[in-house]
């Protein structure tokens, strides 16, 4: 499959997969929908056609769509599947950091649990929007976390200069200081870490995961060395001075 086929939309919208609905069985509702999207018999004849010379065979109509086999059995697993959901997300809850997790994974986890957030389910555009590539990268939990991450380097590269710089304030290293070129990576880090606290930087994280706001808020109020650095040890160089790595 090319990259413009591998395109969910696209799949969707051709008849290449087909949403799985919730019913009743047994006058008790099956949440099948929970199964998201599933092939058609057209993406079986469209692009399996291509691996197989008969992919009809392969992929009968009850391999497509379980529940031809035994409706009973199926609404079974379908129970299982929802009841582990629920048994998993209830977790969050009970320890709390439910309060942590950001709006996509908050909404899942009601969802998981409730079958409903805020009134919504799983098939309200509100919901489905709050996973949308645009809307992650233009919320604010999200450049919350471009921030913490930021703050997260600036402490690592803070620490990287100061390690050097003591380094370098011992008398009987001197020679130690100038044989390792101590000065010349002081320079380095320094520079480093006026471009990690540049704005310039903030925009070179765009796109990454970030870090966690209230895990790094925490640490950083925990004492004056957040992160439990063990500032006996050396440092590690190899960030600095990639030569002298090994």
């Amino acid at each position: 499959m090319g990259v413009e086929e591998r395109d969910p939309k696209a799949l969707i919208a051709g008849g290449y997969l087909e949403r799985c609905t919730d019913f009743e069985h047994n006058g008790k509702p099956v949440l099948a929908s929970r199964l998201g999207y599933r092939i058609t018999r057209r993406f079986v004849a469209h692009f399996c056609g291509r691996v197989f010379n008969h992919p009809h065979v392969v992929f009968s109509d009850s391999m497509l769509k379980p529940e031809l086999q035994d409706l009973t059995e199926f609404a079974d697993g379908m129970d299982n599947i929802v009841t582990t959901q629920a048994s998993v997300a209830q977790h969050y809850f009970n320890d709390g950091s439910i309060e942590q997790a950001c709006p996509p994974l908050r909404a899942l986890l009601h969802l998981m649990r409730d079958g409903s957030y805020e009134g919504k389910t799983l098939a309200d555009p509100e919901i489905r929007a709050l996973f949308e590539p645009a809307a992650v990268l233009k919320s604010d939990w999200y450049q919350a976390r471009l921030a913490a991450k930021q703050a997260v380097d600036v402490a690592q590269w803070q620490r990287h200069c100061d390690y050097l710089q003591d380094f370098l304030n011992k008398p009987n290293y001197t020679g130690e200081a100038e044989r390792l070129g101590i000065t010349q990576r002081l320079e380095t880090a320094r520079a480093r870490l006026t471009h990690v606290e540049s704005s310039a930087y903030l925009k070179e994280l765009h796109g990454t995961i970030g870090a966690e706001p209230a895990a790094y808020a925490g640490a950083k109020n925990s004492s004056a060395n957040p992160f439990g650095i063990n500032r006996t040890k050396p440092a590690d160089f190899s960030q600095i001075c990639p030569e002298s790595a090994g």
